[in-house]
């Protein structure tokens, strides 16, 4: 396979994948190019080689930048704004994790714990708070395991663990 079949099958298939963290396609490809590209990229260079708008390029730089999956980056004597990749892929699976955690898990949370909170005098009151109970736990777990995943580093023995398949 040449390269230039193996960037864009990767491209697409990145794509296709972080749709299922929640992120856009059009988004995770201009990631999985900055992902792969061996020096920073303009606006210019990402609209070019992803042939999407300046809109489009621009809108989900911004987003990148927020999950904090890519970072703005300096080049001295250049007016143009340059981007990069977080390129350390377990850095990568936490900041996911982390963000997934503050916009979905967290807000679920919050409106299970006030749902629980209600007076169950009746039968149908009683059955409503144990499925609320039921899907607290169930979200709790959720919670937790992007919790570890997101400390996986602080932990030293995992991060021992982890340098093995690196």
């Amino acid at each position: 396979m040449e390269f230039t079949e193996a960037k864009d099958k990767f491209i697409q298939t990145w794509g296709t994948l972080a749709t299922q963290w929640g992120i856009n396609r059009s988004m995770a490809q201009l990631h999985a190019l900055l992902l792969i590209s061996p020096e920073p990229m303009t606006t210019e260079d990402v609209m070019e080689q992803l042939q999407i708008s300046r809109g489009n390029a621009s809108m989900n730089l911004r987003d990148l930048m927020d999950w904090g999956l890519i970072y703005k980056q300096l080049k001295a004597g250049e007016r143009k704004e340059f981007y990069v990749a977080e390129k350390d892929i377990w850095k990568v699976a936490r900041q996911v994790a982390k963000e997934r955690r503050r916009r979905e898990i967290t807000p679920v949370v919050e409106v299970l714990n006030d749902l629980k909170a209600i007076d169950a005098t009746t039968p149908e009151a009683q059955e409503f708070k144990r499925v609320m109970e039921g899907l607290s736990s169930v979200v709790g777990f959720a919670d937790n395991t992007l919790n570890a995943v997101i400390r996986a580093e602080e932990n030293w023995l995992m991060s021992q663990f982890l340098k093995v398949f690196r």
